[in-house]
C-alpha cells in the first residue's frame, strides 16, 4: 500500500512538471529551444515513476547498493546538465552583451564627431551670411 501511493505521488509530480513547463511554454515564459532538458528529465522522471523496477534496474546495473541512491543520483545529473546548459547559455549572451556595449560606444563617438561637423558647418554657414 505505501509503496503504491509513492509511486502515485512520484506519477502525478512528473505530470504536473509536464504540464507546468507546457505552460510555460505557452504562455511565452520558457523557449522552447530552453525546455527541451526540462521535457527530456521530465519525461525520464515520469518513466522511471511508472515503471516500478527501473530504480532498482539503474541501481543494480551502476552497482549502488541502496536503489533510492541511484534515484538521487539520476537528479543530481540532470541538474548538472541543465546547469552547464544554461551556463552555456549565459555565456553567449555575455559575450553578446559585451559586443553590443562596444558597438554602442563606437556608435556614440560616431555620432559626438557628426554632431561636432555640424555645429562647425553652422558656423561657418553664419560666419559667410554676415
Amino acid at each position: 500500500m505505501y509503496n503504491g501511493r509513492i509511486q502515485l505521488v512520484a506519477i502525478l509530480g512528473s505530470i504536473i512538471l509536464i504540464i507546468f513547463i507546457f505552460l510555460l511554454i505557452r504562455k511565452r515564459k520558457l523557449k522552447e529551444e530552453y525546455s527541451v532538458l526540462w521535457l527530456f528529465f521530465s519525461f525520464v522522471f515520469l518513466i522511471l515513476s511508472v515503471w516500478r523496477g527501473s530504480v532498482d534496474w539503474i541501481a543494480a546495473k551502476l552497482g549502488i547498493a541502496y536503489a533510492p541512491a541511484a534515484l538521487l543520483l539520476v537528479l543530481v545529473m540532470a541538474i548538472y546538465i541543465i546547469m552547464i546548459e544554461y551556463s552555456m547559455i549565459i555565456s553567449k549572451l555575455a559575450d553578446t552583451n559585451k559586443n553590443l556595449s562596444q558597438e554602442v560606444g563606437i556608435l556614440k563617438e560616431e555620432l559626438e564627431e557628426l554632431r561636432k561637423e555640424v555645429e562647425a558647418s553652422k558656423e561657418k554657414g553664419k560666419g559667410k551670411k554676415q
